[in-house]
């Protein structure tokens, strides 16, 4: 069965939802929105979406052109609501970020000094806010060690497992990052002092491969092993909720998720 490196980040990406139940997702991105319709459709039929817009669906909605189909609405999510949710800490969201320090901390912001960035971003919007009361997962399409890198993010706008950050180097039990995905590999924050550890790798890479693209250095899970390949089923329902096959276009020339 062949799929493409998309559709395998994709399904790396919705196992992140696995176990939310009734929880509100916010997913940013063409991958990320793919990977919790996918959950919501086939294993986590208890996630609320809203697709963007201010309806909760019972299903979820296909991206790009919509033609004749029209949303399930099953419910009204106002921006009131949206940010109760967010303070109850009964939300998933899954983000890119530009920056992402071995701690998980976040930089949407800026690159370079912050009096004289070499580029200036979005600012840090709700990271901290959505940092702290809810959980995070990140899928980062290009792994490289400008984005994975050594030291701390340039601004720190989503926060993370950094003991230096935090009074008496005690993270809040609150603190929730839950995994990423690259085109290389999977990780989560199950390494020391909740670094990121390696925890499967993408068919045809190596952990050396995965570390010489980090800033800094990476853990491995006993064991590791090749990401988990799309099945057949996910495979249909990927083209059901991506019928134009926007998925293609996630990274350049549409690479197959295993080399022939």
């Amino acid at each position: 069965m062949t799929f493409s490196l998309a559709e395998l980040c994709i399904c790396a990406s919705a196992e992140t939802f696995r176990g939310d139940g009734e929880l509100m997702v916010t997913s940013i991105g063409l991958v990320p929105r793919l990977a919790a319709s996918l959950a919501k459709a086939t294993f986590e039929p208890g996630l609320m979406m809203t697709e963007g817009e201010a309806f909760l669906v019972a299903e979820p909605v296909p991206v790009g052109p919509r033609g004749d189909y029209r949303p399930r609405i099953e419910g009204l999510m106002t921006y009131e609501r949206v940010f109760d949710i967010i303070a109850r800490g009964k939300r998933h969201a899954m983000v890119t970020p530009v920056q992402v320090d071995r701690f998980g901390q976040m930089n949407i912001s800026l690159v370079g000094d912050y009096d004289r960035p070499k580029t200036a971003l979005l600012g840090v919007r709700g990271y901290p806010g959505n940092t702290i009361l809810n959980s995070n997962s990140m899928f980062v399409p290009s792994h490289d060690t400008r984005t994975f890198v050594e030291g701390e993010v340039d601004m720190v706008g989503g926060i993370g497992y950094n003991p230096d950050r935090w009074p008496g180097g005690k993270e809040p039990p609150f603190l929730d990052l839950r995994r990423i995905v690259s085109n290389l590999a999977v990780m989560d924050f199950g390494g020391d002092d909740h670094s990121i550890r390696v925890i499967s790798l993408h068919p045809g890479v190596s952990f050396e491969e995965v570390q010489d693209n980090t800033g800094f250095a990476l853990q491995q899970i006993e064991g590791l092993d090749e990401t988990t390949a799309p099945t057949s089923e996910q495979l249909a329902v990927l083209a059901q909720l991506d019928p134009h096959n926007l998925r293609a276009t996630v990274f350049k020339d549409n690479p197959p998720g295993r080399a022939a």
